[in-house]
């Protein structure tokens, strides 16, 4: 049976603004209803397989947790201290794997890809099963349809089953180079999707990477529950090798083989390839939101929060979020990840925090802010529950908008329904429950000398978090 691994570290800093450190790619909406993971847990349906094994930043715990459960799926989320790479983090799953099967062959697939032809998929990973089940490490590689710069491609050796031993990875081209590969046809992209026995990649690792395997072995053997996650051994992770499977593995094994992928794959790695996985007008356009276009082609528009209107333009990127705007021309969309970059060298915020905060017990949003004060709307979510805590700085004005709050402040208990509101002074005791069946809306204005997220002194939390959680 197929053991699924779902690697969710990714940040997505392509796809800036709506990408951010706190919010990746992988957990937002972006081509459907469904985010991009809870797309790559909807397609293993049409496979025999386990519970996934899902892989991500402990800073993303929750919203793993809610997306899986939303999905209707159980699965074991492995909370990583930090990232190092694909290489540790799928050792890591298949030391986990085999402790409740003894060589599973593992289907390791990123969070945050779109495959628009299922049957196409389920059908190559069904070619890839007799080669892995024979000790081949297998890779997918997607069928190439235009000179992609972005990617990078694998190529072809002789014939192997249901696909092809794996002679080389090549680095990303320019686009002379993307031409004459294309123009090959023996090439494909390299689609960072594999399927492998455990023990296969085990055994590889202890050859090739021996310090990784040990250090990973570590982390498995320091692990712990903490709520419903498992939290690898920090010290242990924190100090393995940080490197991807195609440069610790995959190309110095002499049992390497790729299986052709035709399945309208993209990894969404640019606003660019989300534009490609739209259906555009007859002027080439992509629309989502409020966006007016007048005399415009060839271009990406979305908006996010208010009326987004374009005249005379060709080939441009705009993005609007309620706290940045992304203005660019198509051709540049692989260097969004330098001008994040820039960003956040500036000391600029935006690269990290994202307008919709989420937690375990809901989400809120900055409304407005000054020297002194900050207007937020918080959701609270059908039994959720804030930590009994108090702050040092800020003093808090509660106005229920829907729903009925519950709520602590020192000894007392009380209810604040709709159009009721209520006062927190500095330094009190205080709780936000919703006990309700529809979610709490409520708009909360703080005020006070510091209004940072870690003025939090928290005395009870069901969700064990940190400060600034």
């Amino acid at each position: 049976m197929i053991q699924p691994v779902i690697l969710s570290g990714g940040s997505g800093t392509r796809l800036w603004p709506l990408s951010r450190e706190q919010m990746p790619k992988q957990f937002l909406r972006l081509t459907s209803p469904q985010s991009l993971l809870q797309q790559t847990l909807a397609r293993l349906e049409g496979l025999d397989t386990q519970a996934p094994i899902l892989l991500g930043h402990h800073a993303h715990r929750f919203l793993m947790a809610e997306q899986l459960r939303a999905s209707g799926l159980s699965g074991t989320i492995v909370l990583e201290p930090e990232g190092r790479n694909t290489a540790p983090a799928i050792a890591c799953a298949a030391l986990l794997a085999r402790q409740t099967d003894d060589d599973p062959l593992l289907l390791v697939l990123p969070a945050d890809h779109v495959i628009g032809n299922l049957e196409a998929f389920t059908y190559s990973v069904s070619c890839a099963e007799p080669l892995a089940e024979q000790g081949y490490l297998v890779t997918f590689g997607v069928v190439p349809t235009y000179p992609e710069t972005g990617y990078g491609y694998i190529a072809c050796g002789r014939p192997l089953g249901g696909g092809y031993q794996l002679s080389s990875f090549i680095e990303k081209p320019d686009a002379e180079r993307a031409k004459q590969l294309l123009e090959q046809g023996s090439t494909l992209w390299n689609s960072g999707m594999f399927l492998l026995k455990a023990s296969t990649y085990l055994t590889q690792l202890e050859q090739l990477q021996p310090s990784m395997l040990e250090a990973c072995q570590k982390a498995v053997n320091e692990s712990h529950r903490d709520l419903d996650f498992l939290r690898l051994g920090e010290e242990a992770f924190r100090g393995c090798p940080g490197e991807s499977i195609d440069y610790a593995v995959m190309e110095h094994c002499d049992h390497a083989a790729v299986v052709p992928l035709d399945a309208q794959w993209s990894d969404i790695g640019s606003f660019d390839s989300l534009w490609a996985t739209q259906t555009p007008d007859e002027a080439g356009n992509v629309v989502r939101g409020d966006g007016v276009l007048t005399n415009t082609q060839h271009s990406l528009v979305i908006a996010e929060h208010r009326l987004v209107a374009t005249l005379g333009i060709k080939n441009l990127i705009v993005v609007e979020t309620s706290d940045s705007v992304l203005v660019a021309h198509r051709d540049q969309a692989q260097q969004v990840k330098q001008l994040v970059a820039s960003l956040s060298q500036a000391g600029r915020s935006e690269p990290y925090t994202a307008p919709l905060v989420h937690r375990p017990w809901g989400s809120f949003q900055s409304m407005d802010s000054g020297e002194r004060y900050q207007v937020k709307h918080i959701t609270v979510k059908p039994g959720g529950r804030l930590s009994l805590q108090r702050h040092h700085h800020r003093a808090e004005h509660w106005v229920v908008v829907s729903g009925t709050a519950q709520v602590t402040v020192d000894e007392r208990t009380f209810l604040v329904s709709e159009n009721q509101s209520t006062y927190i002074p500095i330094g009190a005791l205080h709780r936000l429950e919703n006990l309700g069946k529809i979610p709490l809306e409520l708009i909360e204005v703080q005020s006070g000398s510091y209004l940072g997220e870690d003025d939090i002194e928290r005395l009870d939390d069901v969700y064990a978090r940190h400060r600034s959680e």
